[in-house]
């Protein structure tokens, strides 16, 4: 049973369904278990269990009432990062960057987050920020 997983709610569907396709399963071993590119949505597991879903922005408000607020605003800080632990923080950057992520941060080691922590940061093709994280 899954307890808890991320599902993010995506405007560019298309583009992110291509986007973790790609990099899911050489960086954490997911496979797409539900979905297609023409969404409204795609779930990708490892052995069974949920590890990340996408669903089209506009499907969801549709179905929570609330389509006719106003969308977030880019300029806004980011509410939530998608924290991915990867065994090579460079090599992964540079698959996620191949498949159409942002960088936002180079590698770098943290010791004052963690013995051994080295992480990386960028956007996905809807701009929801992603850590790569190896300790």
């Amino acid at each position: 049973m899954d307890v808890l997983y991320p599902r993010l709610l995506v405007t560019r569907f298309t583009e992110c369904f291509h986007f973790y396709a790609a990099v899911l399963p050489p960086l954490t071993g997911a496979r797409l278990a539900k979905g297609a590119p023409s969404g409204p949505y795609a779930n990708w597991d490892l052995e069974s269990q949920a590890v990340l879903s996408l669903f089209d922005r506009a499907a969801m408000a549709e179905a929570v009432g609330t389509a006719a607020l106003p969308a977030r605003s880019a300029a806004a800080q980011d509410a939530l990062a998608l924290v991915l632990r990867v065994a090579d923080v460079d090599g992964a950057l540079a698959t996620c960057l191949a498949h159409g992520g942002a960088p936002v941060t180079e590698a770098a080691d943290r010791p004052d987050w963690g013995p051994g922590l080295r992480t990386a940061h960028l956007r996905d093709p809807d701009g929801n920020l992603i850590e790569l994280q190896s300790y």
